[in-house]
């Protein structure tokens, strides 16, 4: 009887250290996210610590710290965090979804797509995984996937005008312009005020060459959203279009201004310098765009432009050569004679 009695007596004081050590935890996390209500960051990050000093593997620590890093674009410090919290609870799924942005934001486009795949295989009816995954393909240039992906995704949720618009834009990647501005069309039934819709819109005119409708869709987005550095980077794009030089160059550089990490702006700066004969700026310009991002469309026709123009006629070839193979259709018959 005694034995009984003692070892009910251990599970109770076990049992109440457990709970000690639950509250105080909570405790923490509660101040924490109090403290990022208030905006103080540095106090959440003292409270999430505090907490993890009582249990490093209280993942709800790890990965609100994730996130921390994450808003404020420190991507190689979030993943650590998210990493723990997986290795200290292999089924916890946000950890994995944050850690999925994370990759995308790191470029890491395969590790984002295996932790999405691992999500869809225990929730394979989380609407916003396959959006993440139609994302992630997008980026990696398998549209056709991409479209699968988007369309599960709205078979999930038909009322989310992102998934649209996404459906949308990877159709305008693909030319098949009717298609994307049908998706377009029901985007802006569910929410006429998405400036992606009339962003997207413009890209579509701008291919088929309407400068002037284009124009006239960028500034709905811009209207709604003044401050996207895309909207303006594009708008500065149709300018250059139209031979609006100065305007142009206005938009750019506020567009690098506001985001100094898109490679298409630095495209649309090397086609200023072009259009303006400053060739070897040109080049520069180009490449670096290119380096941001090698998918960016049209770059190489520009880029072997500038060569052809700075008199390096190997490299410009080379670019031509690239440009073919990107499907951008940009080369004259002559062009494509002068490089054989």
């Amino acid at each position: 009887m005694k034995i009984n009695l003692f070892l009910i007596l251990i599970l109770l004081i076990a049992g109440a250290c457990a709970d000690s050590k639950e509250l105080r935890l909570q405790k923490f996390l509660l101040k924490g996210n109090l403290s990022l209500k208030e905006h103080s960051t540095e106090q959440a990050i003292y409270y999430f610590n505090e907490a993890l000093q009582i249990d490093p593997c209280y993942v709800d620590a790890l990965n609100n710290l994730g996130t921390l890093h994450f808003l404020s674009k420190r991507w190689e410090e979030a993943l650590p965090f998210y990493n723990r919290a997986i290795v200290c609870r292999p089924d916890f799924l946000l950890a994995y979804f944050n850690r999925a942005n994370t990759y995308y934001e790191m470029s890491e486009y395969f590790n984002a797509q295996k932790d999405i795949d691992k999500i869809i295989s225990v929730k394979p009816d989380t609407a916003v995984a396959y959006f993440m995954k139609g994302l992630v393909a997008t980026k990696m240039r398998d549209f056709n996937e991409a479209l699968r992906a988007f369309d599960h995704a709205i078979k999930l949720d038909t009322t989310n005008v992102e998934y649209w618009v996404n459906h949308g834009t990877v159709n305008y990647y693909l030319h098949r312009f009717p298609e994307a501005e049908q998706d377009l069309a029901i985007a802006a039934q569910l929410n006429p005020n998405e400036p992606n819709i009339y962003n997207t819109l413009s890209m579509i005119e701008i291919s088929r060459g309407h400068h002037d409708l284009a124009l006239i869709q960028i500034e709905k987005a811009l209207k709604i959203s003044p401050n996207q550095p895309y909207f303006l980077n594009n708008r500065g794009f149709i300018y250059l279009m139209q031979n609006r030089l100065p305007e142009a160059l206005k938009d750019i550089d506020g567009s690098i201004l506001m985001d100094a990490d898109n490679g298409w702006a630095y495209r649309n700066k090397g086609i200023y310098r072009l259009l303006s004969g400053d060739n070897a700026n040109a080049i520069r310009l180009l490449k670096q765009g290119l380096a941001m991002d090698s998918f960016i469309d049209k770059i190489h026709f520009y880029l072997g432009m500038a060569y052809l123009k700075n008199n390096q006629k190997i490299e410009a070839c080379e670019q031509f050569n690239l440009s073919e193979k990107a499907g951008d259709k940009m080369l004259t018959v002559d062009l494509l004679k002068s490089c054989r």
